[in-house]
């Protein structure tokens, strides 16, 4: 499976005021991800609140976005939550039953922090031989704990044929370019994270970006990694603007989306606090320098 480059969104999940996932929206903002010009969508990810779903509300999220696609780009989902290996894989083959081009993995749900990588290698392995035939990626979930994939590990992964994507969260642009050229010709695209050096990244050949700004302006992260004349000025402005977008987020997020006219609703089952009116004053200017700065 060669996903195509360019923008790939860690889409949201939308709620309803009562905390119940709002599946009529799900589609809505699927179309505007599409609409923006995304090349792919990957779903239930940590901006998904995926570790606030239940596995039957993971499952109906991905079912939806799968379903509403419609096969007009390539939709990956994550499918490894804890348990034993087989409790994971077997998640892993509903997950890609529904239709998804990719399930991904987390690293960090297949050893702690203390345990080795020749550890994680011998469990990852035994995922691959319990889901044979399943094209895969890798994100770096910065959640319960970030742990970055080595050369080496990812070198043994790519020599299956099966690894596709990987999120890199490394923010490190020395590593990103490491996993880059250990990728060669195959078919494995790295994806990055870390907009503050987006142009960096796509120039020493990653595939695309899969950041969290794009879920306040997915256009501009389209046209970042579309558009090289205009790509310093757009990771400028991001990176200008980077704290205030990870404050409160995903709300934050939902907020500018609702300013801007998008009809989803700010709640959200993560604990990140209420958005103050000094944030919400802020976020307003924020879509105002947008409009400034790009239209």
């Amino acid at each position: 499976m060669k996903l195509p480059e360019g923008f790939i969104p860690v889409m949201l999940t939308p709620f309803t005021t009562d905390l119940q996932v709002d599946y009529s929206c799900l589609r809505q903002l699927t179309e505007f991800y599409l609409d923006a010009g995304s090349v792919g969508l990957f779903a239930n990810c940590l901006s998904s609140e995926m570790y606030e779903l239940s596995d039957e509300e993971r499952l109906k999220v991905i079912e939806t976005v799968v379903n509403q696609v419609a096969g007009r780009v390539p939709v990956v989902a994550t499918g490894t939550f804890g348990g034993n290996i087989q409790e994971m894989a077997a998640f892993s083959k509903k997950v890609y039953a529904l239709g998804v081009d990719a399930v991904i993995i987390l690293n960090n749900q297949f050893v702690n922090e203390t345990e080795s990588d020749e550890i994680f290698l011998t469990r990852m392995h035994a995922w691959l031989d319990l889901t044979s035939g399943i094209p895969f990626g890798i994100y770096e979930c910065p959640v319960p704990y970030k742990r970055l994939v080595s050369i080496p590990v990812l070198e043994n992964l790519l020599a299956t044929g099966r690894l596709c994507y990987h999120k890199d969260t490394s923010l490190n642009i020395h590593e990103v370019a490491a996993k880059i050229n250990a990728g060669g010709t195959q078919v494995f695209g790295v994806y990055d994270a870390y907009i503050e050096h987006a142009v960096a990244s796509l120039e020493a050949g990653s595939k695309g970006l899969s950041c969290i700004q794009g879920n306040y302006f997915p256009e501009l992260i389209v046209e970042l990694c579309r558009n090289p004349s205009k790509s310093q000025a757009i990771q400028d402005f991001m990176s200008e603007n980077m704290q205030l977008m990870h404050d409160t987020y995903p709300t934050s997020a939902k907020y500018v989306l609702q300013q801007m006219g998008f009809p989803i609703d700010l709640a959200t089952r993560r604990n990140v606090g209420t958005l103050q009116v000094e944030q919400k004053e802020a976020l307003d200017r924020l879509i105002e320098e947008r409009k400034r700065r790009f239209t």
